[in-house]
C-alpha cells in the first residue's frame, strides 16, 4: 500500500509538471528585487469585467520552485472566464546553505515583505496593466506554501498591532479558495512536512519559532471575516489533509466557518493540475467566491 500510494503521488507530479509554460500576456514589477514581479492573463473569452483571481505558488517557500510551474494553472483559469495574477516572491535563503531537506525554506522576513507589498500594489496594477479585470471582485488562491500565503494574505488586518504588515481593515477580497495549504505551521512542523519547511520560513526552531508564529500561521490569525474555502485531497502524502482539518477547526473555535472540500484519491497536484478532474472543482469553488 505504501508502494502504491506513492507511485500514485509520483504519476500525479509528474502530469502537473508536464505542462509547458504558459507567457503572460503581460508582467508589472511591483519593487525593484527581480523576484517582485506579477505576470498577468487576461480572459481568454474576451470579458471586459472578469473576476481577479490572485494566484501564489507553492514549492515550500524554497528558491527553486518559482511561478512557472503554476502558469498553466493561471492559464487554465483566464480560459475559464477569470482574469488572473500570478505572484512571484523571494524565496529560499538570502544565504546560499542548505538545510537537512534541501535548500531552506522561505526568508524571514522578505518572504511577507513582498507578499503584503504585492497585494498592497495590485489595484494600480491591474488597473494600468490588466484593464478587463474586475478589482472589485478579487479572491485569492494558493496552493501548498501558497496556499499558506493566501490564508496569510487574507488575515492581515487580524495581525498584531506592530507587525509591518497589520492593517486595519480586512483586505477588499470576495475570498480564499486555499489549495492542500500548510495552513497550520505548528502542526506542519510536528509531521514533518516538507522537511520543516515551516520552521526555515520563520527562521528557526524553539523560541523563535514560537515567538514569530502569531505574524505569520494563519492558524493563530482568525477570524478573518474572509469567506475561506480550503480543498484538499485526502490522498496528499505532501500535506496532510489533518493541516486542513486542523486549521478549519481552528476557525471554529474563533467563531468563523471555514469551508473544507475533500477530494477523495486525490493527492497534492492534481488541484493545480488542468488534465485533472481535481483542477475543475478549485476553478468551481473560486467561481462560487467571484461571482
Amino acid at each position: 500500500m505504501p508502494d502504491e500510494a506513492a507511485a500514485r503521488a509520483e504519476a500525479e507530479e509528474a502530469s502537473a509538471f508536464s505542462h509547458p509554460a504558459v507567457p503572460p500576456d503581460v508582467t508589472a514589477a511591483y519593487g525593484d528585487h527581480p523576484d517582485q514581479v506579477i505576470d498577468f492573463y487576461a480572459p481568454r473569452n474576451g470579458a471586459t469585467a472578469a473576476p481577479l483571481v490572485v494566484a501564489l505558488h507553492g514549492g515550500a517557500w524554497r528558491a527553486p520552485y518559482d511561478r512557472e510551474h503554476l502558469s498553466p494553472f493561471a492559464d487554465f483559469l483566464a480560459r475559464r472566464g477569470f482574469a488572473v495574477a500570478n505572484v512571484e516572491y523571494r524565496r529560499g535563503s538570502s544565504l546560499p546553505h542548505q538545510g537537512a531537506d534541501g535548500p531552506v525554506a522561505g526568508r524571514w522576513p522578505e518572504t511577507f515583505d513582498d507578499v503584503a507589498a504585492a497585494l498592497d500594489a495590485l489595484p494600480a496594477l491591474v488597473a494600468e496593466r490588466l484593464p478587463t479585470a474586475d478589482a472589485r471582485r478579487t479572491v485569492i488562491t494558493g496552493h501548498s506554501a501558497g496556499g499558506h500565503l493566501a490564508l496569510w494574505a487574507a488575515a492581515r488586518n487580524v495581525l498584531p498591532a506592530d507587525s509591518p504588515w497589520h492593517t486595519p481593515a480586512a483586505p477588499a477580497l470576495r475570498g480564499v479558495v486555499a489549495l492542500a495549504p500548510v495552513a497550520d505551521l505548528a502542526l506542519a512542523q510536528k509531521l514533518g512536512v516538507c522537511g520543516g519547511a515551516s520552521a526555515q520560513l520563520l527562521g528557526g526552531e524553539g523560541d523563535l519559532f514560537e515567538a514569530r508564529r502569531p505574524y505569520a500561521d494563519p492558524a493563530e490569525l482568525l477570524p478573518t471575516g474572509i469567506a475561506t474555502t480550503l480543498v484538499q485531497g485526502r490522498a496528499d502524502t505532501t500535506v496532510p489533509f489533518a493541516v486542513a482539518e486542523s486549521y478549519a477547526d481552528a476557525a471554529a473555535r474563533a467563531g468563523e466557518v471555514v469551508g473544507v472540500t475533500f477530494l477523495e484519491g486525490v493527492g497534492h497536484f492534481p488541484l493545480i493540475d488542468p488534465a485533472a478532474d481535481a483542477c475543475a472543482v478549485v476553478a468551481e469553488e473560486i467561481a462560487q467566491l467571484a461571482w
